[in-house]
Order: structure tokens, then C-alpha cells, then sequence
């Protein structure tokens, strides 16, 4: 399997921190990237746009800074997830501030164009773009995706309904390039399984919504900590589009989780929501791997943690081999 060097070299780990909707900003990203992972964060959260042009430019300097002071150490390098959608009407402004910055990943979503694509090689960065189905998968890569992200059952936000196993070994009967698996990966043995399914790199998301740098509400963190898999709660109405969402976050907002109607995936919108409560804001995402959340930690501590649990993995696999 042929991974680009900027998805192998200087990492810690074969991990990216998934961008999360509102939650991620540049104390997260720069944490993660420090910390030997790949850290990612939404064009949209930068708001209004003009601040995606001052983020992009504390990230870079500031990795900047840190690969100086630290040679033996160097930071990973960091992601922007661009949402390829008729309603996000920034998608121009913000794909040209990548290009000026010059990103090194762009993960781009609901949608696979060969513009953003284009773009995005002009200076040597890859674009991956998330799937969660082999028919979108061909359609990313005959439109010029470098790499995919297979989205399966479990994962976070806006997620797909299929096996991670079934979903990455059709993804391999054809595509030899970069492939990354999200769904419920929490630890660092789902990592090597990750691995040993046929993916290059895990795609983690929830687990660093309950760290100090994220930007989620402290009772959103706790939630996290609170909550187990039977917590979740897979559903189109807020979005237009399927994902997964803590019930305690959505009785809250005064509904009854498991009586949710559906959407009309034609109104999907990322500026408005089906309702008063706000997907992400008030309705919160997260995927079925949040049982082993036990506390509020630095993501230094997380990667540490996953680390340790990767390694002890390979070594109890290898010693049974």
C-alpha cells in the first residue's frame, strides 16, 4: 500500500484528529500536531471568515516555531476539512487561503470536485475526502481524491451505516493509495486493528472532545466521561444528513431521541439547523467509542495513552504470532 510521506513521516502514530465541528480551533490542532498526531480542524470554524486566515497563520508559525526549538522532535503536520457543499457559500474564500498557506492535507466532505482537488496539488498537497460507501469511494478518486477516509458504522458526526470491515476490504479490492478508518476508534489496539483490517491510518475524533483544548462546553466534556455506545443515537434530523448524537444532549433540548422524524436531506444547510437546538452546538455528536473516556485530559496525555496501548498491542500480537 503506497502512503505519501507526509502521512508517515514525523508521526508519532498513524492517527488523525478528526476536525470536529465547532470544537476544533487552533489550541486543539497545535496540541495534536505537537503531540506527534495530525491535527485537523473545519474551514467553517473559523468565524467569521476572516479569522481563517489568522488561525491558518498561527498554526503555521507556530509549528514553525516548535520544529525549531525541537529538531529531534518535529511537530505532524496539520489538516483543513473543507465542506464541499452547494450551502457552504465560503468555499472559494477558504480553499484559496489553503492554497495561500500552502496546507499540507485537505480533508474534504459531502461532496468531490475536481476544482478543490486541483487546487490543492498546485503547491503538492493531497486532498483526502471521506466516504461511506464503496460508489462514493470510486467517485472521490476518479475526481481526483489522493486518499479516503472510510466513515462506518459508529463513528462521530455525520457517519455511514457499514461494517468498517466490510466497508475497508471492498475499498482494497481496488485502491492501493492512502485509506483511513474512522468509527468508534478510542484506543491504541483499535489503531493496529485499524491496521490489520487493511487501513493505513485510524481517523479519531470523540476521544479528543474530552480534552482540556478542545472547544466543547465543560457539560459536554462530562457527557463524554458520563456516557457509554447505548448513548448514541443515529439520526438525519438535525442536518438533513445521517450522524450520531448523545441522547442526553437532545432531551435536553426538550425531544425524545428515540422518536425522531426525519429530514429532508435536500434542506441540509450548515448555517441553520431543523430545529431551535443547534447541530453541533446544542446537539452534540459523538461516536459509539466513548465508553473508555474516563476523564478530561491534556491531548498530550491522550496520545501518550494511545501510544502505550498501540505498542502493547503489536507486542501481545506478535508474541502470539
Amino acid at each position: 500500500m503506497t502512503v505519501p510521506a507526509i502521512l508517515s513521516e514525523r508521526l508519532r502514530l498513524p492517527v488523525i484528529g478528526s476536525p470536529l465541528f465547532i470544537i476544533s480551533h487552533p489550541a486543539l490542532v497545535l496540541a495534536q500536531c505537537k503531540a506527534g498526531i495530525i491535527g485537523a480542524f473545519p474551514a467553517l470554524n473559523a468565524r467569521p471568515e476572516s479569522q481563517l486566515d489568522e488561525w491558518l497563520a498561527e498554526i503555521t508559525e507556530e509549528l514553525a516555531r516548535h520544529d525549531r526549538a525541537n529538531p529531534q522532535r518535529p511537530s505532524a503536520p496539520f489538516a483543513v476539512n473543507q465542506i464541499v457543499h452547494t450551502s457552504n457559500k465560503r468555499l472559494e474564500h477558504d480553499l484559496g487561503l489553503c492554497v495561500k498557506y500552502k496546507v499540507p492535507v485537505v480533508i474534504s466532505s459531502l461532496g468531490a470536485v475536481p476544482e478543490v482537488n486541483a487546487a490543492i496539488h498546485s503547491y503538492g498537497g493531497i486532498v483526502l475526502h471521506d466516504v461511506i460507501n464503496n460508489r462514493h469511494a470510486h467517485s472521490a478518486i476518479n475526481k481526483g481524491a489522493d486518499g479516503l477516509i472510510a466513515v462506518a458504522a459508529g463513528a462521530g458526526g455525520h457517519a455511514g451505516t457499514l461494517s468498517p470491515f466490510a466497508l475497508i476490504q471492498e475499498i482494497r479490492e481496488w485502491f492501493d493509495g492512502p485509506l483511513l478508518l474512522s468509527g468508534s476508534i478510542a484506543t491504541g489496539s483499535a489503531i493496529l486493528a485499524a491496521q490489520a483490517a487493511g487501513a493505513d491510518m485510524a481517523y479519531i475524533g470523540s476521544l479528543f472532545i474530552a480534552t482540556e483544548e478542545a472547544r466543547a462546553s465543560d457539560a459536554y466534556k462530562q457527557a463524554l466521561v458520563e456516557a457509554n455506545a447505548a448513548d448514541i443515537v443515529y439520526s438525519n434530523y438535525f442536518t438533513g444528513v445521517h450522524g450520531n448524537y448523545l441522547k442526553p444532549s437532545i432531551r435536553a433540548a426538550g425531544m425524545d431521541p428515540d422518536h425522531l422524524p426525519e429530514a429532508d436531506p435536500s434542506k441540509m444547510n450548515f448555517e441553520s439547523a431543523t430545529s431551535g437546538a443547534k447541530a453541533w452546538k446544542d446537539i452534540w455528536g459523538c461516536g459509539q467509542g466513548i465508553g473508555v473516556i474516563k476523564a478530561v485530559d491534556p491531548v498530550a496525555s491522550v496520545v501518550d495513552r494511545l501510544e502505550n496501548q498501540y505498542l502493547a498491542a503489536k507486542a501481545r500480537i506478535c508474541g502470539k504470532a
